[in-house]
């Protein structure tokens, strides 16, 4: 049995409408706790990650978080794409690292981007020209 979301115009086996659900709850609860709590306790959210459910491929968890940061009628950006995804891999035993980085072209901005080991899985393409200032948990410096 396939079930469609009408937004969406998609067809979703119920696994992957859980999935789906599961990367829309991430990206409020990261949007939420980015809003509303100091910045140490969204750092540690997905920090460790827990020894849970069967192996999945990044890229399978990537594309929900992906699409609902572009469809939410909230500002989801790099920072809580990021820290959803993270989330997400907890939940399944990935760890990764959040990067935060700056740059003063343009005016100051700054950009958030997740790796597993050397490997960037969200916000890789739009790193470049942002100078690493701080990766949670926090590593040596690059």
């Amino acid at each position: 049995m396939a079930i469609t979301v009408p937004s969406m115009r998609r067809r979703f086996s119920p696994g992957q409408l859980a999935l789906h659900m599961e990367a829309l709850g991430a990206i409020l609860l990261a949007s939420l706790a980015i809003r509303l709590l100091p910045f140490p306790r969204v750092m540690a959210l997905g920090a460790r990650p827990a020894r849970r459910g069967e192996p999945v491929e990044i890229a399978v968890l990537r594309g929900p978080v992906r699409g609902w940061g572009r469809r939410v009628p909230w500002r989801a950006l790099c920072f809580e794409s990021a820290v959803a995804l993270r989330m997400l891999m907890a939940r399944r035993g990935i760890g990764s690292t959040l990067h935060y980085g700056i740059s003063s072209e343009g005016g100051l901005k700054a950009h958030v981007w997740l790796s597993v080991g050397q490997n960037v899985v969200i916000g890789g393409a739009e790193a470049d020209g942002f100078t690493e200032v701080g990766t949670f948990p926090p590593g040596p410096p690059r």
